[in-house]
């Protein structure tokens, strides 16, 4: 049977590695997930650990760094996080301006290494990276048949600008044979993540990406996965809404991240 485990972002995190633990246990979360930190080496050995890479220098990659230093970026990446022991890296990788030509040949250098370190690497469907389209991510998906994803459908949402899995079901049924990992965000027509997903206002993009969770869940599972991990992964940054007068934010990240968490616990059994 199939078995749900969450895991606490550290995005947004700004205390100790010990109150990480403490507070995703307390939430109810199985790990934590997110870049590695000078110091946090023994909590996240201790702690189920999925691990984060960026290439190209940050979230947003610089746009004129190319194959070569992405993959020099992904290969430290990889050294540092294999320190915490982690059970795979989720990684944002490549530019979304390469040609599709350098985004496959990328991919190609990305299965390289994940065979070289003998660890998992999930490459995440992100805004500005070679899978921030769904289409682009499909066609790439057909040039390298071992690339695993971490589904994030917020983002397609917010470049689409629409609940755009609904008109895809073929693909969807794709995306769950490729899915290692989910980041369970809600996103909407105009952004990758919705100010909160308890609200009324917001039931309809919180059904939709329920929805196609459950899409990969029943996929997965019909095809005798052990586990199904996920990670409610409301973060700051400009994903959370404030007002611009006061900066007063709608509800705390980790007030939002626990409802989603006690959500997916309640949906996915």
């Amino acid at each position: 049977m199939m078995k749900l485990r969450t895991f606490q972002t550290l995005w947004g995190w700004e205390g100790s590695a010990e109150e990480a633990l403490l507070a995703a246990r307390g939430r109810g979360f199985d790990g934590l997930e997110g870049r590695m930190r000078e110091g946090w080496e023994d909590i996240f050995c201790e702690s189920d650990y999925i691990a984060e890479i960026v290439t190209g220098d940050d979230y947003a990659p610089k746009i004129r760094k190319g194959i070569r230093e992405h993959g020099d970026d992904l290969r430290r990446g990889i050294e540092a996080s294999l320190r915490g022991k982690p059970r795979f890296a989720n990684v944002l990788a490549g530019c979304d301006w390469w040609s599709f030509a350098d985004k496959v040949a990328f991919g190609e250098m990305f299965l390289e290494m994940e065979k070289e370190y003998q660890l998992p690497l999930s490459l995440e469907t992100h805004r500005s990276r070679i899978t921030f389209h769904p289409w682009v991510t499909r066609d790439l998906l057909a040039e390298l048949p071992e690339l695993m994803l971490t589904c994030d459908f917020s983002h397609w949402c917010c470049v689409t600008e629409r609940l755009v899995m609904d008109e895809e079901p073929e693909l969807l049924r794709l995306l769950a044979s490729r899915c290692r990992h989910v980041h369970a965000r809600v996103g909407y027509d105009q952004g990758p993540q919705v100010p909160a997903p308890r609200l009324e206002k917001y039931r309809e993009e919180l059904e939709a990406h329920l929805r196609w969770w459950k899409s990969l869940w029943d996929f997965l599972k019909l095809h005798e996965r052990d586990e199904f991990t996920m990670t409610p992964e409301f973060g700051p940054d400009g994903y959370q809404q404030s007002s611009p007068e006061s900066g007063e934010v709608f509800a705390p990240l980790g007030e939002i991240n626990s409802w989603m968490g006690d959500c997916l616990r309640a949906v996915f059994r």
